[in-house]
């Protein structure tokens, strides 16, 4: 059968002794990324909404894997006070995050609104994951070398983001609102790696000498600059087009579409595989803020490399969720 993707990647990168944290991981690419971590020796958190599906999850993670090291607990990134509760908890138990997975997320559903009044899509993809990484990312960095790892789409490219109506308020797009939020998930990668990549910290060096039998005094001075890094990198991806249940709401010419490709999409496994590729090959340690697909990297759309439009996303988002995030 024809294939509109590559061969698998494969790596046999352990990460023992690593912790890892990934939303939505209950059911399709997030738990069949999960599965994967599990089996190289990392402690796996998985963060959902449905702790009964999440239990039978972690059952399935274990029998793969035969690790006992996971963790379910709750999280409904459509419920900002859920966010903090879950970052409270995640902060005060675990002495370390090496590697956080934005996965989870909603896909071209109908016109809702999270707890706190924004549009569904744009509230769990974007505000969610913005809101989750910017409480637990002191534990990141204290955690260093990290990864944050951000599932996109290509649908990122579809569209663009409304900032003077980003909750869809005037009218709404089932299309153009995921679209909306999967860029939005690209250009906070963006713009998450241009704060994490450090700065260069000026130190001057001054140093005294006494000169001959006069006595003269003379200050030298010398000026260093030490680059100060975090440690921490960014990616977004995109997984593919994958057999998941994300898939419930397509409706109209998009589901006509998406029956006849169908027997071409990636299951579950084959498209978590750029996620694993992104959480722990080696190489992407010197790359960041970039889009990776079918594990290697690509250019995202021209409205993706936008960093105007980055920073106006990043401080809407920022009094949208009422914190300071320089």
């Amino acid at each position: 059968m024809l294939s509109f993707f590559r061969r698998a990647w494969s790596s046999a990168e352990k990460l023992d002794g690593k912790t890892v944290l990934i939303t939505g991981a209950n059911t399709g690419i997030g738990k069949e990324t999960a599965k994967d971590l599990a089996k190289r020796g990392a402690k796996i958190i998985i963060a959902c909404r449905d702790m009964e599906k999440g239990q039978q999850a972690l059952k399935e993670i274990k029998e793969y894997s035969g690790s006992d090291d996971l963790k379910c607990m709750k999280l409904d990134l459509s419920d900002t006070k859920s966010i903090r509760e879950f970052a409270e908890a995640i902060n005060r138990d675990e002495p370390k995050l090496n590697i956080l997975i934005n996965n989870a997320g909603v896909m071209v559903c109908p016109y809702g609104k999270t707890a706190d009044g924004f549009e569904m899509q744009i509230g769990v993809n974007h505000m969610g994951h913005f809101l989750l990484t910017y409480l637990l990312l002191d534990l990141i960095k204290r955690s260093a070398p990290a990864r944050i790892v951000t599932v996109s789409s290509v649908a990122h490219g579809w569209g663009s983001i409304n900032l003077d109506d980003i909750n869809s308020e005037k009218s709404y797009d089932k299309i153009k609102a995921y679209s909306q939020s999967k860029l939005a998930n690209v250009l906070f990668t963006r713009s998450l790696a241009k704060r994490l990549e450090g700065v260069l910290f000026p130190l001057i060096a001054v140093i005294l000498s006494i000169f001959g039998a006069s006595g003269s005094i003379h200050f030298i001075s010398f000026h260093f600059y030490i680059f100060l890094g975090t440690g921490v990198t960014t990616y977004s991806l995109h997984p593919g087009a994958v057999k998941t249940d994300l898939q419930r709401h397509v409706s109209g010419f998009l589901y006509v579409v998406m029956m006849v490709t169908k027997p071409f999409f990636k299951n579950p496994a084959q498209g978590a595989q750029t996620s694993i590729y992104c959480a722990v090959e080696p190489s992407l340690a010197n790359e960041t803020g970039q889009y990776y697909s079918d594990c290697a990297r690509t250019s995202p759309s021209s409205t993706a490399k936008d960093d105007n439009l980055a920073q106006k996303l990043w401080e809407l988002s920022c009094n949208m969720l009422s914190i300071t995030w320089e």
